[in-house]
């Protein structure tokens, strides 16, 4: 028999490909779990134990933290990246770096096949296809749930007739989630003026009393909280649990998808929220003007590629290696207040910081220009515009 790897969540439209694949396809089907940060080990143990249950010959948890803050985390907080000025890329950029292990993976076991169980009305069919066509352009795409456009009743009555007989009692609300944010999708997301009650967040207001903590940045990367070191990694998931027991990070993204449709979903993101606005908070401090302007252009551009699946264009290098150049001075110390629902950021200690310089202070004095000199510059900075009313009148 051929081998097929299946991108595998245990949900109902993966469980089904299983079958779908081993009785239809005839395939030896190998699952790989590829962990952002979204599951526990008791629900990865309990996913391997149902791919199993299923008919998988193999199956593997693949967990990839280091690899997907090295490669992508790191970067989107170099560039304070928030799609349309809302969304941290909490599960699009996820997506990218599953599809790469589960091509690994498909390697390592010689499968002909790969499958995957996205629809054909979501950006993360074309993520997962545009990677696995530019890395493994001789393993074939199988997509079960997009080719046969089967509704929830045809997959549930397919495997009970294959003897699977799990409750697949269909959740209020989708929540997928990883250490970069969590997405949750429902009804409400489906219109365009429906608001996602407040149930429908994974994590609840505990905490009513204002707390502030102090974010520690070295280069750019979250190296410390309160003083204390640790990994960034493990920074952001303490930083997860203290910020989300205020209910913090909650809003709704409206943006085009890939395939032209509009698109809304809403997330929770806490520690995310928190560090991209402490970072830039500390970057208007120490980098220049033209610095935070070109860095600012760039990490649009790298935010919507990453989203949109085009992370192997040798352009993502380029800014990569501009943002973490421009990261040289980005250490200090950020002080947030936490309070429910909301955070305010109050202020940077850094050594970096360039309204500490001798040159004076803003609406106060100036220490190295006189008043004429003042005078001289603004009079031939208004060159331009003189020029131009001076030959074209009347133009306001």
């Amino acid at each position: 028999m051929e081998k097929v790897v299946l991108a595998y969540s245990g949900g109902l439209d993966t469980s089904y490909c299983v079958k779908y694949l081993m009785h239809e396809k005839k395939l030896k089907v190998h699952t790989i779990l590829v962990n952002t940060g979204g599951f526990s080990e008791k629900e990865l143990e309990d996913i391997k134990e149902r791919a199993y249950e299923l008919g998988s010959s193999s199956h593997i948890n693949k967990t990839i933290l280091n690899e997907f803050y090295e490669k992508a985390i790191k970067y989107l907080i170099y560039g304070n990246v928030l799609k349309n000025n809302t969304y941290p890329l909490s599960v699009s950029a996820e997506r990218i770096f599953q599809a790469i292990e589960v091509i690994n993976y498909a390697k390592k076991v010689g499968a002909k096949y790969i499958a995957h169980g996205s629809t054909g009305a979501g950006n993360d069919q074309i993520r997962f296809d545009v990677i696995f066509q530019t890395l493994a352009p001789d393993i074939e795409i199988i997509t079960p749930i997009r080719d046969l456009k089967l509704s929830r009743q045809d997959e549930v009555a397919y495997l009970e007739k294959h003897g699977v007989h799990y409750s697949w009692e269909k959740a209020q609300y989708s929540i997928n989630k990883g250490i970069w944010g969590t997405s949750v999708g429902g009804k409400e997301t489906l219109t365009s003026h429906s608001a996602l009650p407040g149930t429908a967040y994974p994590s609840q207001l505990e905490k009513q009393t204002e707390e502030t903590i102090t974010l520690n940045f070295d280069k750019g990367e979250l190296v410390g909280l309160n003083g204390s070191k640790d990994t960034p990694i493990k920074n952001i998931q303490k930083l997860e649990e203290i910020a989300s027991a205020f209910a913090i990070g909650r809003d709704t993204h409206v943006g085009d998808t890939i395939i032209g449709i509009k698109g809304r979903v809403g997330f929770e993101a806490a520690a995310p929220m928190v560090i991209i606005k402490a970072h830039h908070l500390l970057e208007k401090h120490v980098l220049t003007k033209w610095q935070q302007y070109w860095k600012e252009q760039l990490a649009n551009w790298y935010g919507m590629l990453l989203h949109e699946g085009n992370y192997l264009d040798p352009v993502m290098r380029n800014i990569e290696v501009f943002m973490e150049d421009a990261q040289k001075s980005v250490t200090g110390d950020v002080t947030v207040k936490l309070k429910p629902y909301h955070f305010t950021l109050e202020g940077v200690a850094s050594d970096h910081d360039m309204m500490k310089s001798d040159f004076g202070q803003y609406g106060e004095m100036n220490n190295s220009w006189t008043s004429d000199e003042a005078k001289g510059f603004i009079k031939i900075y208004g060159n331009a515009n003189k020029i131009y009313h001076n030959v074209n009148e009347n133009q306001l």
